[in-house]
């Protein structure tokens, strides 16, 4: 056990009056706890086992030495997740502390007892500390299963990139056979074919096997992509859907800027936080006569990927406000790629207002659908007379996709269908 230093002294047992502080630097195995008083002086530290018991141990450890105001954690989303669940569940303070830069631990050293020193000076300075995630709700379960999903579609990836590689090199036998198919059609035939299980020689015979076997393993993580997307699209309908109803958010990216925001939301306290979170708030970069800020390479850069595929989408769908906004900045002569990192800017503030706000439906396309049903036209046909798919509208009057311009045209469309009332 290890130790910083001995037990309070006489000389700290008034620290308690002025409340105390604590700092934990996490790891896989163990947790060191080191308590300061109201003005940075040690009262005493310890290690732990990182688990069930040993959270019950730091919390008697900290009531011990009196009434500890805040905890500050290192690594709340990863070492010390359980920790910070099992001080949160006991009604302690908890925020979580930046580790120390590196030019810092050179010039103080390193070491357990140091490292939970620094994190308890760090939550009294109340300098680069944060709100932790609650880690214990719906959105807890998106994230663990949006890492699953990671890691089956980077194996379908590959699967896929062997499949082709191995092609190339196939006997030609092999290669005249598939020559002409790709995609999903190249993965449906191959897995269709029955090279057999035998052991042999042959290079054709080889490369069939394998090239079959790829097939099948591409189609598992396929079939797994495809649970876990109805596993998350039926989390986020629980807990947001109103996030789904925005143009070009899907199940996927919904889920990616609800882990970023964690089960507690409200913990950003402002749309500035939250877009410096994402990574689309520029940071300041200016000095004496010049002013100018850089573009924000930090942040969570999963949210910061979700936000640049809604621009994307929406660019591809030709949505009537971005179009409009990508006007209006070119004649300003901005560049496009200017042009998407302010749109960024702006859709974090739209997600941010749903994700303080969630809607529990969308009332405009059941009002919608009301108004059709009421006049007796047929989806299909409203559809076909406005010059739309038909999975479009539908997506509008479930509440999936938000449309302002369907919308519109879809309501002058109905007013004109609707039979005058008797007087």
């Amino acid at each position: 056990m290890t130790s910083m230093t001995v037990a309070p002294s006489p000389a700290n047992l008034f620290s308690s009056a002025g409340g105390l502080v604590a700092g934990v630097d996490t790891h896989k195995n163990t947790h060191h706890v080191a308590i300061l008083d109201h003005v940075g002086r040690p009262v005493a530290d310890r290690e732990f086992r990182a688990d069930g018991r040993g959270y019950a141990q730091i919390i008697a450890f900290l009531r011990e030495h009196g009434e500890v105001d805040r905890v500050g954690v290192e690594g709340t989303g990863s070492y010390g997740a359980g920790l910070t669940r099992a001080l949160t569940a006991a009604g302690v303070s908890v925020v979580e502390v930046a580790r120390q830069d590196r030019r810092a631990r050179r010039l103080r050293g390193k070491s357990d007892p140091l490292d939970a020193h620094q994190a308890a000076v760090t939550v009294l300075a109340d300098t680069n500390t944060a709100i932790p995630k609650t880690g214990d709700g719906a959105v807890e379960s998106m994230r663990i299963l949006l890492g699953e999903r990671r890691s089956a579609a980077k194996a379908r990836a590959q699967a896929m990139n062997q499949i082709h590689a191995l092609l190339i090199t196939a006997p030609e036998l092999v290669r005249q056979a598939f020559r002409a198919l790709s995609g999903q059609r190249l993965i449906r035939a191959l897995a269709k074919t029955r090279p057999g299980t035998s052991a042999s020689a042959d290079p054709e015979v080889v490369a069939r096997q394998t090239l079959r076997r790829l097939a099948v393993r591409y189609l598992t993580m396929q079939a797994e992509i495809d649970l876990i997307e109805q596993q998350l699209d039926a989390l986020i309908r629980q807990v947001n859907p109103a996030l789904l109803s925005l143009s070009g958010v899907g199940p996927v990216t919904a889920a990616t800027l609800l882990v970023a925001a964690g089960d507690n939301p409200e913990r950003l306290a402002t749309r500035a936080s939250f877009a410096a979170l994402a990574g689309v708030a520029p940071i300041p970069a200016s000095s004496g006569q010049r002013t100018r800020h850089r573009l924000s390479r930090g942040g969570n850069r999963h949210a910061n990927a979700a936000l640049h595929r809604i621009v994307l989408l929406r660019m591809r769908h030709r949505e009537p406000r971005t179009m409009a906004y990508f006007e209006r900045r070119r004649a300003e002569q901005l560049t496009d790629r200017d042009i998407m990192r302010c749109l960024k800017r702006h859709i974090a503030n739209e997600i941010y207002a749903i994700l303080l706000s969630p809607a529990t439906d969308n009332p405009v396309g059941r009002e919608l659908r009301a108004r059709r049903q009421e006049i007796g036209v047929p989806i299909s046909v409203l559809a076909a007379s406005l010059g739309v798919p038909y999975q479009r509208l539908r997506r509008l009057e479930i509440g999936t996709r938000a449309d302002p311009e369907l919308e519109q045209r879809a309501t002058l469309a109905l007013a004109r269908l609707r039979p005058p009332r008797a007087a």
